[in-house]
């Protein structure tokens, strides 16, 4: 039994050492998810409040007018593109999506005109797709005059309504994105990563030269799996130190446990990886195949955008694809604070795969 694992402990040297002096698999393992990280960072990670991006012009000389613009810039639920100052410019950007609407001061706008203060109507003007996102914004700025009314003219409240903040806090656009962007990377050094490895090693002939010695194949699977969870953790480790400094990332879960689950999800996705390189003899044969099976778990398990999004059948079906209970279980560690015994769900499932997917993988490797 120890010579056995010695063989196993050899060959993860040997497999880690490739990886290393590989730079294709470097840049397509640690570089490549990080290139998606930086590019839906940027995209989500911005923690600007802002819900609303406005064109507001003001065609108002008033002191008030002057003023509710130098303050409408400020409110966290409205970015204003000050370099629009037509309404012909701010039609021009809604039309090509750039802006949701375009507030208009007219020139009476916060003139005295009753000689005890201003007054004036503000015009919310939008296109027909931003007629939701209009009528909000109009709810908006009528509560922002409700207040400034309320500084002139007291009036009654019979009704009123207050807040209460929660004690959970709610994922941002860029935590909820992240554990997709997760399992994009374990997709790519799981499934990827072996496709491309073993047809070469069968048309170089090694593979063939290794089973005429006493290596099993449970050898070499285990010798791989150790291996690739040792470069995964690494690249998880690279994601996680640039998604925390740079997008601002929020782990409240705790990290051990979820270096246990993503270990658990490398090595179920790298079964596919192993069945699919181990069963073909070469690169033309295996490619078709991983596509039909990457591309659903891509688009469908939550890499990209939520599954709530789809209709609640495809969201059954997407549930029971390998990968979602990876990025499901990593979102609920890492994000929401849970503990492995919580989503004993996502690593039932995880375990189900990895059954299936194993048997069939040893089932159809073949050695050249």
């Amino acid at each position: 039994m120890g010579r056995q694992f010695y063989t196993v402990k050899t060959f993860v040297k040997i497999s880690t050492r490739r990886f290393f002096r590989d730079k294709t698999a470097i840049f397509f393992t640690v570089a490549f998810p990080l290139i998606f990280l930086f590019v839906f960072g940027g995209i989500f990670g911005d923690n600007n409040d802002a819900n609303f991006n406005i064109a507001l012009i003001n065609e108002s000389q008033s002191s008030f007018s002057k003023e509710f613009t130098a303050d409408a810039g400020k409110t966290k639920f409205l970015k204003v593109h000050n370099e629009v100052t037509s309404l012909d410019q701010a039609q021009e950007k809604m039309n090509r999506g750039e802006i949701d609407a375009a507030i208009v001061l007219p020139a009476d706008f916060g003139e005295v005109k009753n000689g005890k203060y201003p007054s004036g109507q503000a015009v919310v003007h939008y296109t027909q797709n931003n007629e939701v996102a209009a009528q909000t914004l109009t709810s908006i700025l009528d509560g922002q005059f409700k207040d400034m009314n309320a500084k002139f003219v007291k009036a009654d409240t019979p009704f009123t309504v207050t807040s209460e903040q929660s004690k959970n806090a709610s994922l941002s656009r860029f935590d909820y994105t992240f554990a997709g962007l997760l399992g994009f990377a374990i997709i790519g050094m799981g499934i990827f990563g072996p496709i491309n490895v073993f047809p070469e090693l069968k048309k170089q002939g090694i593979l063939r030269r290794l089973h005429t010695t006493p290596i099993r194949v449970w050898q070499y699977f285990v010798s791989t799996m150790v291996s690739q969870a040792i470069i995964g953790l690494l690249t998880m480790v690279v994601m996680f130190t640039v998604a925390i400094t740079i997008f601002h990332l929020h782990v409240v879960g705790n990290y051990l446990e979820l270096a246990i689950f993503l270990i658990m999800g490398i090595v179920m996705i790298l079964g596919i990886g192993l069945a699919l390189g181990g069963w073909a003899k070469n690169e033309r044969q295996v490619a078709p195949l991983a596509n039909i099976i990457v591309f659903p778990m891509m688009f469908l398990s939550g890499t990209f955008f939520p599954r709530f999004l789809m209709p609640e059948w495809l969201q059954h079906v997407s549930g029971l694809l390998p990968l979602t209970p990876v990025i499901d279980g990593a979102r609920l560690i890492a994000n929401e604070g849970k503990g492995l015994l919580d989503i004993g769900s996502q690593i039932g499932l995880i375990g189900l795969w990895m059954v299936i997917i194993y048997l069939i993988a040893f089932k159809v490797f073949r050695w050249e």
